[in-house]
This record gives structure tokens, sequence and C-alpha cells, in this order.
């Protein structure tokens, strides 16, 4: 009896199943059938036309193609724009595990471009890491800032970045001594959260500064100054991803925290203008460097993507004429390489001068104008590793800021998801269930890690080249491969401009 009822029960299991399937495969069916007549009557599309249905895989593929590439078939130098050699010795650096490797180097030595030092025949024998000595910035404000770390974090706005990603910057910060940049999107309370020195930015919809016209408040400036950790003031111009463009934060990361932070409104897509209101030539740029500068009583200065190097050439010599007080106390330097959330393709690719064009070109504009003591130079663009440090410390900058390689070290994966919101470490969504992942005691960690290796290893190779601080690197110390596969120094490259007599007013100009 209970067999007869088991098997009635097994029957009416097998017929129900069937049942939906059928119903399933009729579906399937219908579904097919409509995309087959919506594919054969569109007109924008020719594969779908021709294929329609099966025409869908490609698309499917094309979109799939770059993690399977980077997974399965990629080699370890082959990526863009971090390669898989660049990223693991970024993850190395920020775990603080071993980071050597064994039966010589993957890179191609001979590739044009490639950093050699010069290493000393007879270095030191103490190798004993050498903390970098401070640098003064901002002699002629209020409070100026000295500030030893020559490796720090670049502009990364909150919106932009999750809450987590954020707060694990600003507490492995402050661990590691160096500073974070706001970006434009404005001072949130997880930028102060871990303690760490701060570089305000304003961009040009001023986000956090700003009245209801986009012009800039003063009371509110003065409010996110009064904070001590508050540093120093940039006035962002440009970016090197997005060259005479203003940032954009898609509507669906304008959460109602972030649209009261920044002083817009919610859920609606964030453009900021291409270039600052008042901000037109470079008096304009002098007056608003010296209004901020007296207003906060902070070192400020500007950041810009070099086209050219003229109008730094103008704003030198106006300078002169006004007071080297007067001068931007420092010049953050992005170059065309840099990276952003979301930039026009056209732009990113094809617009502005690259770091290793305008880095020099710039540093020696203020040689040949007389103002290189005076206004400190910062660069980004792509520097995450030691030799692209070195190599920049090299050319001339006194500090160095990267941005991409403090997301790896919080664990980005390369997914090239910052401007949809779905990253999917957490990083760059404000998705709290994708947020959840990025845990901030353990990226704080990581981020304090990455920091001092980075520094500990560019101290290496000064070590290496004879010199005792990073910071004494100068062109002689490094060489580039040229297009016939040969070295050539940095210093015959870019020769080193003549120093002008000292000068101490717009005499010498008249």
């Amino acid at each position: 009896m209970q067999t007869s009822g088991f098997a009635h029960w097994l029957v009416v299991m097998v017929e129900m199943f069937a049942a939906l399937f059928l119903l399933l495969l009729a579906l399937l069916v219908v579904v097919l059938l409509a995309t087959w007549v919506a594919d054969r009557s569109q007109t924008s599309n020719a594969v779908l036309r021709n294929f329609p249905v099966i025409g869908h895989f490609r698309y499917g593929f094309l979109k799939l193609g770059e993690f399977f590439r980077q997974y399965l078939f990629s080699s370890d130098r082959e990526e863009l724009p971090f390669n898989r050699a660049e990223r693991v010795w970024v993850y190395r650096a920020a775990k603080n595990v071993e980071n050597t490797n064994a039966f010589g180097s993957t890179r191609d030595l001979r590739g044009e471009g490639v950093p050699f030092f010069v290493n000393a025949p007879f270095p030191e024998l103490d190798q004993r890491h050498v903390e970098p000595k401070p640098t003064l910035i901002g002699p002629y404000a209020r409070e100026p800032y000295s500030h030893a770390a020559f490796f720090n974090i670049s502009a990364m706005s909150f919106g932009a970045l999750s809450a987590p990603a954020v707060r694990a910057l600003s507490h492995g910060a402050a661990k590691a001594g160096i500073w974070m940049d706001t970006g434009e999107g404005g001072l949130a309370p997880y930028h102060l959260e871990g303690g760490c020195d701060i570089v305000f930015e304003i961009g040009t919809a001023k986000y956090g500064v700003r009245t209801e016209d986009g012009r800039l408040d003063d009371q509110k400036l003065l409010a996110i100054c009064a904070h001590k950790q508050v540093k120093m003031v940039s006035i962002k111009l440009g970016q090197g991803a997005k060259p005479g463009m203003g940032g954009l934060l898609p509507a669906s990361k304008v959460t109602p925290e972030i649209a009261a932070i920044r002083g817009i409104p919610v859920g609606q897509d964030s453009q900021s203008p291409n270039r600052h209101l008042d901000i037109g030539n470079v008096d304009q740029l002098l007056d608003a460097i010296q209004h901020i500068r007296q207003l906060t009583g902070k070192p400020t200065g500007f950041k810009a993507v070099l086209g050219d190097v003229d109008w730094i050439g103008e704003l030198c010599d106006q300078v002169w004429r006004r007071g080297i007080e007067s001068a931007p106390d420092f010049i953050i330097v992005d170059g065309a390489e840099g990276g952003t959330g979301a930039a026009p393709q056209t732009l990113m690719e094809g617009v502005g001068l690259p770091l290793h064009e305008s880095l020099p070109a710039l540093i020696d504009m203020l040689v040949v104008k007389g103002l290189r003591e005076r206004s400190k130079v910062i660069c980004s663009g792509k520097c995450i590793t030691a030799y692209d440090v070195a190599w920049a410390l090299s050319l001339g900058a006194d500090f160095v800021n990267s941005a991409r390689g403090f997301m790896l070290a919080l664990g980005c994966i390369q997914s090239l998801q910052c401007n949809r919101n779905t990253c999917p470490t957490g990083i760059t969504t404000q998705n709290v269930k994708l947020q959840r992942g990025l845990v901030v005691t353990d990226k704080s960690e990581r981020v304090y890690h990455y920091a001092t290796n980075v520094m500990k290893e560019v101290g290496i190779i000064a070590h290496s080249c004879g010199v005792s601080e990073p910071r004494q690197l100068n062109r002689r110390h490094c060489r580039v491969v040229g297009n016939d596969g040969l070295s050539v120094s940095l210093e015959k490259l870019y020769p080193y401009p003549k120093v002008p007599a000292p000068r101490e007013s717009a005499e010498a100009l008249t």
C-alpha cells in the first residue's frame, strides 16, 4: 500500500516537472521568436538584422572579453592601464609580504621609455632606511606646512569613492604619515576620521564651499579649514584624464549624504564646469590663490594638466611684478596618463601632455623664472611602483601623488567598473551591499604598508645610486630607453637650464 502511494506521488511529481519544463520551453520559444522579429525589423544594427538572435552572442562575448583576457589570455606585461606584474607588485607591497622574484625580470628592458637608475660603483656600506627630510611648503602663509613623506594619496572624491574606501585611506595615511587629497567632492567626515593630514581641493564646481550660483563661499571654506588636519588648499584647474572638462558624478552615486556634502541636488548627474567661473587668466588665478591663502592661512596652490608651459611662464612673470609672496605655494602637475572614474575616451587618450614631458618642462620653467624653490612641485600620473616614484624624483618633483596605486592597495582588481556603480570590491560604488566587501581595519593596514614599502624601496634605489636620501636623486641618476633600444641620461634628454641670478622684484622684467 505504501509502495503504491509512493509510486503515485512519483508519477505526479514527474508530470509536474514535465509540465513546468514544457511551459518554460514555450516561454523560451516565445522570447526567441519575439527577439528574432525585433532584430529582423530594427534598422540600426546590421549584425542583428542579418543574424537575429545569435548576433547577441557577439556583444556578450565583447562584454566578457576584458575579464577573460585578464585571467586567461594576457601575459604579465600586456594589460593597460596597469599590467598584472605592476598590480601584483602593489598587492604584495600592500600585504607587506616578500616582494622578490626569481630567475630574472619579465620586463622588456629594451622597451622605449623604460627607466634605469645609475648605480654608484661604491655605495655607502650603511644600508639602513633613511627617513626623508621635511620639506617646507608655503613660507608666506600664516600656517606653513612641513611634510617629509614624498609619496602621498592623490585627489579622489567621496562620491567617486565609497565611505569605507575613504575611511580606510584616512586611517592608513595617518599611520604612514602621508597626506590625503580630498578630491573635488568636498570634505566628508570620513576624510577626518583617521586623523591624517588633509589637502582640501576646490574643484570648478566648488563642491562643499559653494554658493547657490556656484561661486566660492568664504564662510564654508573657513569652516573646513578650521580643522587642524587640513594643511593645504588646492585649486583644481583640470586633471590628466580629462583636460578642459569638469568632473562627472553619475546620478546613481549622488546619495542624500553626498549631495549634502557637495551642496547639490540628490539623484541628479553632477557635472562640474570646465573651468572656475572666477578664474579665466593667470592674473585671476593669482588673485584666487592670494585670497584663499589670506582667508585661511593655509598654503595654497593649484592642480593642472599642461598642454604647454608658456602660460606658466606668464604666471611667473606676473608673480615677480606682484612680489614673490604672491606665488603659488605648490603646483600639482597631472599627466595625461592620469585616471578617473568617468571621462570621454577622446580626452583621456588624445589631449594634454604626459608626465614624462610636462614634469621636466614645468621644473625647467620654474628654474628659468627663479621660482623653483618658492613653488614646490607635486606630480601625479600613473606612478604606482618604487621605480615610477624614483623616476619622478629624479626629474625634480618634490612630492609624488598616486590615486590608482592606493586603489589597488585597497583591493581594486581593475575590473573597469568605476563609472557604473558596480565596483565588485566596494571601492568606487555607493551600493552598500558591495561596500560590505571592503573591511576598513584590514584595508587601512594595506594602505599603510603600501605607502611605507614604496618609500622604503625608493630609498633602496637612492642608496644604490650613492645618495643618502631620495630627494637627492637627480637627472644624472636615471636613464631611459630610447626608440633604438639604447638608454639615454635624463640629463641629456632634459638638460638643466641655466639658473638665473636671484631677483627680488619686477625690475629684472623691465
